[in-house]
């Protein structure tokens, strides 16, 4: 049985000029994904939407969403 998760996390009440540079700043991890994982990001309305789908291995998007996360807090600290 393969599992399937979805996950969506929104960082709110974030300038746009800091959601444009989250945006740029993060699409290069938005390549080369394990196999069976798949993350978008949208900018709507003053929120950063993140997008994970996985099917099978949760820990591979445990792994992923956590290392995004990761580049996200370094990117705000960085425009600080």
């Amino acid at each position: 049985m393969s599992l399937t998760c979805t996950l969506q996390i929104s960082l709110n009440d974030i300038s746009q000029k800091k959601l444009n540079s989250l945006e740029r700043a993060l699409g290069p991890d938005n390549i080369n994904f394990p196999k069976g994982l798949s993350f978008s990001l949208e900018n709507v309305e003053g929120k950063l939407i993140f997008n994970f789908q996985n099917h099978g291995e949760l820990g591979k998007m445990i792994g992923t969403v956590d290392e995004i996360l990761e580049h996200v807090q370094v990117a705000l600290k960085v425009m600080k």
